[in-house]
Order: structure tokens, then C-alpha cells, then sequence
């Protein structure tokens, strides 16, 4: 999926920026999202890297400045393990070191939680009332326990008529589970503890890091096999000439 940024919202910012902010404490991210190389990978199955934003951890307000809103009375600052935003001002976000939805015009398109031990509770309960609040479209929740941390191994919201209801989540086998995302049109699966995210259109999965390196070894290893065996005939053929 691509897509272009609309010549009619080119916010230019405030010039503001969201402070620096201590990084968490667990690895959940590091395990789930950065290990195996999905944000590169949506990444580049996205493209448009100056109006699409594949972002993790970054903070998300109506503002960049930390007043209260009066819409969200309770409500400063949130930070999605994993953020998504079509047609949008990438240079507005990362000058001002988060995502001010005044600044942007919208809010972010997809959001993603991985459930730890300390904010597990949070992601299901509080954090999906401020999405909801926020108007972000969907709202997807992962957990590698297999729903010890959350409520379920993997759930999706959507938003319908400023009303998170509930993605059909498909379960497979005792092992697999999957959910289609409207707004990405991707589907997210829970394989075995892992997250993975299925391209229907081009029926593959999009890679991890693991993957595209295995690849890439493979190829290199058949284009040096081709290279010996030309050389191999080139060597028999002047074996022949001078025979």
C-alpha cells in the first residue's frame, strides 16, 4: 500500500518539540517489533517515507505542549509500542519528536500495544479508552503469553461512530490466530508467541530480518554457483580447443 500526502494539509508545526523521555524498562519491543525488523519491514512494504510515519514508542498528544486538554481531562501523554499514519507530515513528526495531532491534522491512522508484565492491564482497560478518544481508527493489541498479560492473545478495535468495536479474530489451531487490518490491509497473526503480518494481496508474509538475510544468502550462493559453473564451462571448452 502507498500512499500521497494531501497538498491540502501541509501543517508546518509549532516548532515546539515533546521532551525526551526516559526509554521503558522491558524488552517486549526489542523481542517483537525491533528484532525481527517489522518496522523495517512495513517500512518498505508501505514506501512514502515523507508522509507515512512507521514510528515505535513515540508520544502521541492533541499537542506538543503537555497542558491538559479538556476533551481528556485525564489524560498527558501516550506512547504506542507501534504507530502508523498515512498522509501525514514525516519531517513535522520527527522535528517536533513526537506526534501532535493538531500539528498533523489527524490523528494516527493504526496503533499497537505488545503486553508486558507492568502495563499489560493498561493496554486493555485505560489505553484503549484514550485511542479511543484520540480517534485513532484502529487500535490492535499483542500478547506472546498468549493472553496471560492481556485478554487475549491478539485483538484488534476499530472505530465506528467514535466507538471502538471488536476485529474478528480467527484462530486456526491451538497455535495460530489472525486478524484482518482494514486500514493496513494486512492481516496480524499470532504464530506460536510470534507476531507476523500477512500481505493478502501478495500472499506472503512481509519478512523479517532473519528472513530477508537467509535470502539474501541463498541468492548470493546460487549466483556464485552460476559463476563456477560458467567458469567451469569456459575452462572445459578451452580444454577442447587445445585438445
Amino acid at each position: 500500500m502507498t500512499s500521497r500526502l494531501n497538498s491540502q494539509m501541509q501543517p508546518a508545526g509549532t516548532g515546539e518539540m515533546f521532551p525526551d523521555f526516559p526509554p521503558r524498562d522491558d524488552m517486549q519491543n526489542t523481542l517483537h517489533l525491533h528484532k525481527p525488523s517489522h518496522i523495517a519491514a512495513l517500512t518498505a512494504h508501505f514506501g512514502n517515507v515523507d508522509s507515512t510515519l512507521v514510528f515505535s514508542e513515540i508520544p502521541v498528544n492533541w499537542r506538543v505542549s503537555q497542558q491538559r486538554d479538556q476533551r481528556i481531562p485525564d489524560l498527558l501523554i501516550v506512547f504506542p509500542d507501534l504507530l502508523i499514519a498515512f498522509n501525514v507530515n514525516a519531517d513535522v513528526a520527527i522535528a517536533q519528536n513526537g506526534y501532535a495531532i493538531v500539528d498533523q491534522g489527524k490523528p494516527p491512522d493504526f496503533v499497537l500495544e505488545v503486553a508486558s508484565t507492568t502495563t499489560g492491564r493498561n493496554d486493555y482497560t485505560a489505553k484503549r479508552i484514550d485511542y479511543q478518544e484520540f480517534g485513532i481508527p484502529e487500535y490492535w493489541r499483542f500478547d506472546p503469553t498468549g493472553g496471560r498479560r492481556h485478554d487475549a492473545p491478539l485483538a484488534g478495535d476499530v472505530l465506528i461512530a467514535g466507538v471502538y468495536r471488536p476485529v474478528e479474530i480467527i484462530q486456526t489451531d491451538e497455535t495460530h490466530l489472525w486478524g484482518h487490518s482494514q486500514v493496513l490491509n494486512l492481516d496480524l497473526c499470532w504464530e506460536d508467541g510470534a507476531l507476523r503480518w500477512w500481505d493478502p494481496a501478495a500472499r506472503r508474509y512481509l519478512p523479517t530480518y532473519e528472513e530477508t538475510l537467509e535470502a539474501r544468502i541463498a541468492a548470493e550462493a546460487r549466483a556464485n554457483a552460476a559463476e563456477a559453473r560458467v567458469r567451469e564451462l569456459e575452462a572445459e571448452q578451452e580444454r577442447r580447443r587445445n585438445s
